[in-house]
């Protein structure tokens, strides 16, 4: 669901779980009450470990959304995903949580939910005055009052190119960071958003602004082990801090940091670093 911004301050660690399924019998996993159960009951105590409050999710019949992650010796990933009830999310629920989203510091969403609650959160956001971030993962078309209606728009190279498709382009290295910088950024920033940001993995980030000269922001280096989450890290990480008031160049760091720290560690919520872990990292870098 579009969510509010804060940071999320997890220590645990998730064992790492091998699923030996092909992708066509991925979901059946899903289909028993035990897997289903466990599911349901992941969100509260993900929440609770973040000392966020339950009351941030909405409860609705229906099998709970979930996900199958296949990775490679590289530790990249490719995911299978079973909406389940995050396709139930209506504009109805977003409505009803009018003034949470009125009175937040930034408003954001991502893909695994419908385009009708995300174009409601983020028109009552935008009413507000309050900024709003999308993550437009798993990719599909962006529709263009959502384009115009977000803030800060986050793609990675695989996502810029299917979106650079929808305007147009056709070209394969138009997620090249001289074209982003000098083509695809500025027709999204044409488009509404007044910030437009490219992750390219282990070789960094790169922002292009409506206000500011580009930013190339370099990775950390780090032994990755398991890439997953960490695109959800960054965009995350990139949100609460300009959020906070940090310069671009200062989100944009450490949001390049919270991305690689999670890389390191097995899992998704477990794996996401603390605002101490992205500053111990940092200062290292800097020093």
């Amino acid at each position: 669901m579009p969510a509010a911004a804060r940071p999320l301050e997890s220590d645990l660690q998730r064992q790492p779980v091998g699923i030996g399924v092909t992708a066509e019998k991925a979901f059946d996993i899903f289909e028993h009450d035990a897997i289903r159960a466990v599911a349901a009951s992941f969100a509260p105590t993900a929440l609770v470990r973040a000392d966020l409050p339950e009351a941030m999710l909405v409860r609705i019949d229906g099998q709970t959304g979930s996900g199958v992650a296949f990775i490679d010796a590289a530790g990249e990933t490719s995911l299978a995903i079973a909406p389940g009830a995050n396709l139930a999310l209506s504009e109805a629920h977003v409505r009803a949580k009018a003034n949470a989203i009125e009175g937040a510091a930034l408003v954001a969403a991502q893909f695994e939910i419908a385009d009708a609650p995300i174009r409601e959160a983020f028109a009552l956001a935008h009413r507000a005055g309050v900024p709003t971030l999308l993550n437009p993962s798993p990719f599909r078309t962006v529709p263009e009052d959502v384009v115009g209606s977000t803030s800060v728009l986050i793609v990675n190279e695989t996502e810029a190119r299917s979106l650079a498709a929808t305007f147009g382009w056709q070209d394969v290295d138009i997620a090249t960071p001289e074209r982003f910088v000098a083509e695809l950024g500025p027709a999204i920033l044409k488009r509404g958003p007044r910030l437009a940001v490219l992750t390219r993995g282990a070789a960094g980030a790169i922002a292009v602004a409506a206000d500011e000269p580009p930013v190339v922001q370099p990775s950390f280096p780090v032994d990755t082990v398991d890439a997953l989450g960490a695109g959800d890290a960054f965009a995350a990480t990139l949100g609460v801090r300009l959020a906070e008031g940090a310069t671009l160049s200062e989100a944009l760091r450490d949001a390049a940091a919270a991305g690689a720290l999670t890389t390191t560690r097995h899992g998704v919520v477990d794996a996401l670093p603390t605002a101490a872990d992205i500053s111990a990292l940092t200062r290292n870098r800097s020093g």
